[in-house]
Formats: structure tokens, C-alpha cells, sequence
């Protein structure tokens, strides 16, 4: 529990901390806008070129419980300025690779340093915030990684086409670094965030109520990465092959996305995670299965878009806030478990969605991505009778 010195200080250091899962953001999910930039600049196919996303969601998948766990008696400072040191390091060497092998081998580095950052930042929030406040100041932190999507991303594919794709690389790593040298400055040195051992992992892996809550995550996500995973291709048989306009939906999504967490972290507050969580759930059920239904009036497509992102980003306060509430002596290792389930939910969505659309082709995805929101609402049903209703709600 912070004391009230740490809570005085808390709006600037949440606004911090979002700061750095901004660059974090940036630095991730820029890949997927310099796919193409990538191949071309080291002669490599793009299908070569996106070893580059699953390795590093395998990666981040693995190394975040365990590096939460083996940090865990460290300081909160020292660690989340080790994690943006690592993300720079990893960011420059991804800048100056000269071939797939090196960039792959970088990419790990930037997962380990994200793995790290990412989920303490949210634990710090949890410590810093009043227990009635803690929905909307993870979604505060979180936001850092939602505007990366409206801001960082289309900056990052714009100074790819224009300069090269070292470029966003190059960039990333000097904001990184400018991030660590504030947050030294500006994180107390004496927040506690409760935190596991290496020995308590397999402790949490065996508490079927907790996995069970954790792993929604991955459920949900994959039910979203069906039809993002080739959100492009998609936008394309409504709106046409204009890289300029695909680019605008691309924002359209983040700024949803957006949007999304914040109201994500208000109703959390207000009415509970568990209903909130059960809210997005049904409304992925109603808006994925819209993505079969092609091709859409623009306009229209641009309006689902927003609606649907918006749903699709709102969940991540409300579950962590619920695991919070469920492990508040493990909070660490939670939350690095939840964040691992969020790219396992990435990993299985895209092969899922790859398989499919070599299947049947673009039209099955929404109907697809439609019956798994409905499994991840199962899924959560059963969490809820697992934990006991009253626990959870």
C-alpha cells in the first residue's frame, strides 16, 4: 500500500510510467507498419519478415513471469530502469542489423526489456493509487501503449518509407533513453510492489482459480488477432488499395483503442471488472462476426472500426485490476503472467487466422473471430464459478 507522500505524487508518475509504455508501444508494434520496408531493405519475403512478430511474442510470452520473478527482490526503480536500458540497447541494435538473424536476435533483447517494463509499471500504478482509483490508473499507464497505436506507429511507417526502415529503430532507442533518465530521477525509491520467486511460478501455475482468470486474457485476444492479423487485407475489399487510406483506418483503430482503455478503467471503477469484462465479451460477439459481412460503405467501416477497437482495448484495466484483487501478494507476478497470456492470445490468433483464411479466404474470419469471443465469454463464465461469485464480483 503506498503511503500518502508516494499517492500525493502519483498523477505525474503515472503520466511517467505511461510515458515509457509509449515508447515500449512504439517500439513493438512498429514492425507491423515496416513489414515491407523490412524485406525490402534485407531482400527478404515478407512471410521471412514476420518471424520478427512471433518471435518476440514467444519471447515476451516466456521471459515476462520469469523475469518478474527473478527481480522480484530488486528495487521498483532500479528494475524499470534496467527494462527501458535493456528495450534501448535492443532498439539500436535492431537499428544496425544488417541481416534477419541479427534482428530477430535484437527483438528478444526488446522483449526482454518490455517483458520487464510493462507489467511493474502497472504493479507501481496499483501501489501508488488508492484501491477506488486503481481501474483508471491502470488505464492511465496502459494508455501509453493504446496512443503508441495512434501516434507512434504511422510515425514510425512514415519515417520507414521516407528514410529507411533503421529509421523508427533509431529513433525509439533515443526516446527510450530520455525516458530512463526521467524515470531515475522522478520514481521514489521506496515503492513495494508485492513481487514472487522463481520457486513461486510454479506455485501460481498450479492455482487452477488464478490461471484460469489469467489465461481470459489469451482467449480473448486470439478472438481479436482472427481478424486483425489481417485487418489490412480486409479494410482493402471495403475501402480500396490506398496505402493512404488503409493508414487512416490503421488510426482509426488506435485512436478506438484509445478511447477504449480509458472508458475500459472508468467502468472497471464504477461498476466492477467482472461486469465490464463480461460487457466486452458480448460485444466482440456482436462486432466481429460484422467483419464477414464485406464489403462495407466506407464510412460505415470506419464507424465499426472505431466501435469495435474501442471494445477491443477496453478489457486490460478491468483484468488487471481483477487479478490484482485476486493475488494482492503476488501482484507482480500477475500481472507479468496476464501480460504472457496477452501475446500467447497474439501468437494463437494469427496462426488461427492464418489457417483460416488459407481455408475459406477472408470471409470466415469475422464469423471465426465471433464464435472465439463467445468461448472467451465461456471461458470467463467459468472463471467466475470457479472463484466463487461473490469473490468475484
Amino acid at each position: 500500500m503506498a503511503d500518502a507522500a508516494i499517492r500525493a505524487k502519483a498523477s505525474p508518475l503515472l503520466s511517467l510510467l505511461a510515458l515509457g509504455n509509449f515508447v515500449v508501444g512504439m517500439g513493438v508494434f512498429v514492425v507491423i507498419g515496416i513489414v515491407t520496408p523490412i524485406a525490402e531493405g534485407l531482400g527478404i519475403s515478407k512471410s521471412d519478415a514476420g518471424i520478427l512478430i512471433t518471435s518476440y511474442s514467444i519471447a515476451y510470452a516466456v521471459l515476462s513471469p520469469i523475469g518478474a520473478a527473478l527481480t522480484g527482490r530488486m528495487r521498483r526503480r532500479t528494475v524499470l530502469a534496467a527494462a527501458l536500458g535493456l528495450f534501448c540497447i535492443g532498439t539500436l541494435v535492431s537499428a544496425m542489423a544488417g541481416s534477419l538473424t541479427i534482428l530477430t536476435l535484437s527483438r528478444l533483447i526488446v522483449a526482454l526489456g518490455a517483458a520487464l517494463y510493462t507489467p511493474l509499471s502497472a504493479g507501481v500504478a496499483v501501489a501508488i493509487t488508492a484501491p477506488e482509483q486503481r481501474g483508471r490508473a491502470l488505464a492511465q499507464v496502459f494508455g501509453g501503449i493504446t496512443l503508441a497505436q495512434v501516434v507512434g506507429v504511422p510515425l514510425g511507417a512514415w519515417m520507414a518509407y521516407r528514410f529507411g526502415w533503421h529509421a523508427p529503430f533509431f529513433l525509439v532507442s533515443f526516446l527510450t533513453a530520455i525516458c530512463m533518465i526521467v524515470l531515475i530521477r522522478m520514481i521514489p525509491r521506496d515503492i513495494h510492489v508485492p513481487s514472487g520467486s522463481v520457486t513461486a511460478i510454479f506455485g501460481t501455475l498450479a492455482n487452477v482459480r488464478l490461471m484460469l482468470a489469467v489465461s481470459f486474457t489469451a482467449t480473448l485476444m486470439a478472438s481479436v488477432y482472427v481478424v486483425f492479423t489481417y485487418f489490412g487485407p480486409i479494410i482493402e475489399t471495403s475501402a480500396g488499395l490506398s496505402p493512404e487510406t488503409r493508414s487512416l483506418y490503421f488510426v482509426l483503430f488506435g485512436i478506438g483503442a484509445v478511447g477504449g482503455n480509458y472508458v475500459g478503467g472508468f467502468l472497471s471503477d464504477r461498476f466492477g471488472p467482472i461486469r465490464t469484462l463480461i460487457l466486452v465479451c458480448v460485444a466482440h460477439m456482436a462486432f466481429l462476426p460484422l467483419f464477414s459481412v464485406m464489403p462495407w460503405n466506407p464510412w460505415l467501416l470506419a464507424l465499426l472500426v472505431l466501435v469495435w477497437s474501442s471494445f477491443a482495448w477496453c478489457f486490460m484495466p478491468p483484468q488487471q485490476s481483477r487479478l490484482v484483487a485476486m493475488a494482492p501478494e503476488m501482484a507482480a507476478l500477475a500481472l507479468a503472467l496476464n501480460a504472457a497470456m496477452l501475446y500467447l492470445g497474439i501468437a494463437i490468433g494469427s496462426a488461427v487466422a492464418a489457417q483460416l483464411l488459407a481455408w475459406g479466404g477472408l470471409p470466415v474470419l469475422g464469423v471465426a473471430a465471433g464464435i472465439a469471443a463467445t468461448c472467451a465469454l465461456l471461458h470467463l463464465l467459468l472463471s467466475i464459478w470457479v472463484s466463487g461469485r461473490k469473490a468475484a464480483i
